[in-house]
Order: C-alpha cells, then structure tokens, then sequence
C-alpha cells in the first residue's frame, strides 16, 4: 500500500472510539457488533489496529430505525433477561443453554466469581419462532435424549462460547501466523509443546496468541476461571484444534518462517608458520553478519 493510500485511509476512516461517538454506541456496543460483523472495519496500516470507513458509518446511518435497530442487534442479556424474552421459566432455559441449543456470545465473573453468560437478544428470540423448537419450550419434560444428557452433566455453553470467539479471532486474522494464533489460544501450553517443539517457532507463534476476553490478576483464583473456560477440555474439541493447528502452521512457515537467531561460525585456527589475522573493525564485523544473513 503506497503512502498516499495510507495517507487517505487516515483521512477517511475513524478509530473506534470515534466511530462508536458517531454510530451512537457504547465502546462495548460497537465491539460486539465488530465481532458480529454487523461493522466492517479496514487494517489501520498507519498505526496498527482497526479502522472504519466513513462510507460504512454513513451506511449504517442510512439504515432504517438507526440506531434503534443497531443498537437491537447487539443487545445483550443474562438468564432471567433471556428467560423472559422467551417466556420461559430460568430453569428451563439454563437446561437448554447447557445443551448448547443456543450459545454465549459473552461472558463475565461476578464478586462471587461464578460465570455469568450473555446472550443475543435477538437470536433467543429467533430460537422461539421456530416451530421445531415449540416443544422445547412448552413440554413438561424434556426428550428422553436431552434429560440423559443433563443427567451426564453436559454442558456445552463454555464449548459453543469458544467456537463463536475463535470464528471471531479467525475473521481479524490477516496472515497464517495470526490465525495459528487464533487456534493456539484455544490450546494449553503442553499441547502447543507438543505440536511446535521448535522453540524459536513456538516464540514467535505465541506472539499472535491473543489473551481471553477477560482479565484477572495473574495467579489469582479468577485468572485461572477464565483460563479454564478459554482451554479446551473435550477430546473431540482438542483433537480438531490440534489438526487445524497442524495445517495452518504449515501455511504459515511457507508464508514467513519464524525468526531465529543467525548461526555463527567459529573462526578456524590458522595454519602453522602464518601470523593470525588481525580483528575486523566494528564497522567490517556488521558488514560481514549482514552479508552472511
């Protein structure tokens, strides 16, 4: 990209911040529908980060019933909330998010540090128009099937939370190290052991491993909750990460193989009856390690 393009990018697209003030969102509002894809931002090649254009801003001030209908789109609501737009009671709805019938979109700890899933409002609401889904909701019991589940202690809310951040982290990746990154955030430190045993390699990788959503103070009860929830557990869920890891790692090292210290040779002796040769300059010896590199 030439500098006049960079030059005009800067000119005609927003940060977040701002492009949040104009779209009238909350910082955590435009956020999400970043992450949903409902606004499309542009690599800020200036400054690193995301940008939007100011064409997408007017676009979505065109839209009808903005920033009402925006602002909809990205609504988020715990278990009562989302009980009641369902019209269910809280128990029930609990039972069909720990089936993974629909998933998470965000999650937080409270002050007693249990976990706290968030919904989208709409997509609860969609859940209800489907007639497939009436006897879910209206049923005194739940299918044979699904009670053995809960009965087992399924609990796919934490799973399907990951898959829907991973999808997120994978649509901002720009290259294949930052989508090995994507995957391997997924992934506990043994496992990434295991398939980068390169450590240079392994360095670099972990430089595109984003952190959780989340934050606790590191080593504290809560850094490790939300660890735990980032981590897959299941065999299935750590199997198809290892393999799409696997590939993905292999693009990456055609792409740009990871950086490692340049070898140096050791100087050979010099041979009898002949004076050794005097030490380079400072100025030669950086000459030669860029020749060489």
């Amino acid at each position: 990209m030439t500098s006049s393009t960079v030059t005009q990018l800067q000119h005609n697209a927003f940060t977040p911040s701002r492009a949040a003030r104009e779209l009238g969102l909350r910082r955590s509002e435009f956020d999400l529908a970043v992450h949903l894809g409902q606004i499309r931002t542009v690599p800020d090649e200036g400054g690193g980060g995301r940008r939007v254009t100011r064409s997408e801003v007017d676009r979505l001030r065109a839209t009808s019933g903005f920033p009402d209908t925006l602002r909809q789109r990205v609504r988020l609501v715990g278990t009562t909330e989302g009980a009641e737009a369902m019209g269910i009671p809280v128990g029930r709805f609990t039972r069909l998010a720990r089936l993974g019938l629909f998933s998470p979109l965000r999650f937080y700890l409270n002050r007693y540090r249990a976990v706290v899933w968030l919904y989208l409002a709409d997509e609860l609401e969609e859940f209800t128009t489907v007639e497939d889904n009436t006897p879910l909701l209206t049923a005194r019991r739940m299918p044979d099937g699904l009670r053995d589940m809960l009965d087992e202690g399924v609990d796919l809310r934490a799973r399907n939370w990951r898959g829907r951040h991973r999808g997120f982290l994978l649509r901002l990746a720009e290259d294949p190290w930052e989508s090995a990154g994507a995957l391997a955030a997924f992934l506990d430190p043994v496992q990434i052991a295991e398939l980068v045993p390169d450590p240079y390699e392994r360095s670099h990788l972990h430089r595109f491993r984003p952190g959780p959503p989340a934050q606790g103070a590191q080593g504290s009860p809560t850094a490790y909750l939300i660890e735990k929830i980032m981590t897959a557990h299941d065999p299935a869920e750590i199997a198809w990460l290892r393999t799409e890891l696997t590939g993905v790692l292999q693009d990456a090292r055609r792409f740009r193989p990871a950086p490692r210290p340049a070898t140096r040779q050791a100087p050979s002796a010099p041979p009898p009856n002949e004076p050794a040769p005097q030490e380079p300059s400072r100025g030669l010896l950086g000459w030669l390690r860029r020749r060489s590199a």
